[in-house]
């Protein structure tokens, strides 16, 4: 890692992971899950479904929801047994169940595994062998080539990595399809393209962490205006790749209205971020900052534009 100084590995708690099990409530074994990552991952999953061509029989439906709900959060739970020397070192993260003692990595790392292992094996089982082929890419993706090699060497991890958060919609799809075709690509590309926006807007009022981790965000790397710029670019052309259903024949006038309204307000923060200077020295930002402002919109930008275009496949 060019400049940057990777974190020791904190030694581990002293209690054993039956321990740490019978010390562990419910509630720690759903934070291990990531729940607040899981709302969005599984709605853009369910809207792959919903528009897909073709039928699924309700309990298959649910099946595969159930199939991709479960493995983002073993995502989650691999990730965070990874990721357990530097979320002790951010404040963000510093209260999540390994890092905090309640629960060991050997049990964050097994239950993980398993839910992983479990999913696609349901999935095949019971729905059809190209979804659980596209969930079991998402799995390797996102914890093999994002979280194990791309987060602590290169700013570019949101770019390249944002691709195991866009899957979830072609899982849907080829669940109902048994295929993967140019519209959940388009669906793909359009989470791909949201991602760093979004997550840079993340990074700008958590850098400070970032850099106490020795984490090589684009805030750490390259600084807090070189962010802004990259902000306002990836929203830029965030907006004509949200057109493509539209360009492609899949999505009619009420969708394209609604794109390009909740794209032209998403410019519009992006923009505000960029003209912002409080963090021009890395200072951590307050609260209305417009970078935090428009992480938030982000969130509502994606479930936004994914709702219309279920409704718009439906009524048009």
């Amino acid at each position: 890692m060019s400049g940057m100084t990777t974190p020791a590995v904190l030694q581990e708690p002293a209690s054993s992971a039956s321990d740490a099990i019978l010390e562990a409530d419910y509630r720690d074994w759903i934070m291990l899950l990531k729940p607040r990552v899981l709302t969005l991952v599984v709605y853009s999953g369910v809207i792959g479904l919903l528009v897909a061509p073709g039928r699924l029989h309700a309990v298959l439906a649910l099946t595969a929801v159930l199939c991709i709900t479960v493995a983002a959060g073993a995502c989650g739970a691999i990730n965070m047994w990874y990721d357990r020397d530097i979320d002790a070192i951010m404040r963000r993260t510093s209260k999540r169940p390994i890092p905090a003692g309640r629960i060991s990595p050997e049990g964050a790392l097994g239950f993980g595994v398993i839910l992983a292992v479990g999913s696609v094996i349901v999935m095949f089982l019971a729905v059809n062998a190209a979804a659980a082929a596209v969930l079991a890419l998402s799995i390797g993706f996102y914890v093999f080539v994002y979280t194990m090699w791309l987060k602590r060497r290169t700013p570019q991890n949101i770019v390249i990595g944002g691709a195991a958060g866009a899957f979830p919609p072609v899982i849907g799809w080829a669940a109902v399809t048994g295929s993967v075709d140019l519209v959940p690509l388009i669906l793909f590309a359009i989470i791909f393209i949201w991602t760093p926006p979004h997550f840079w807007s993340l990074a700008l009022w958590a850098n400070d962490d970032y850099r106490r981790a020795g984490v090589p965000m684009l805030p750490v790397t390259n600084g807090a205006k070189e962010t802004r710029w990259q902000i306002f670019i990836y929203t830029l052309i965030l907006v004509p790749v949200s057109l493509a259903p539209v360009f492609v024949g899949f999505s009619g006038l009420p969708y394209a209205v609604a794109a390009v309204a909740l794209g032209a307000v998403f410019v519009q923060r992006a923009w505000a971020t960029l003209r912002d200077r409080q963090d021009a020295n890395g200072v951590s930002l307050t609260k209305d900052a417009p970078a935090k402002k428009a992480f938030k919109f982000s969130i509502y930008y994606l479930f936004a534009l994914f709702g219309v275009l279920a409704i718009d496949h439906f009524i048009w």
